[in-house]
């Protein structure tokens, strides 16, 4: 059953995007791909990877979520 994430949620990852990039994907999307890009990213500098995690925050509305079979 999804549920929809509020918009003080986003705002309160894209606030921490700026001091932590890894740290917003990571509770958006999990441990998947986007994550381990971003922390690449964060290694080449501070601002790819904070425009990376703003545009995670921003394509995705809800977090990730798993399939309970």
């Amino acid at each position: 059953m999804p549920t929809d994430v509020s918009s003080n949620y986003n705002v309160f990852l894209y606030f921490m995007a700026i001091f932590v990039p890894p740290f917003s994907v990571f509770m958006k999307r999990g441990c998947a791909a986007e994550f381990w890009i971003n922390i690449l990213l964060r290694i080449l500098g501070w601002i790819p990877g904070v425009i990376h995690a703003w545009w995670i925050i921003s394509k995705y509305e809800t977090t990730k979520t798993y399939a309970h079979y």
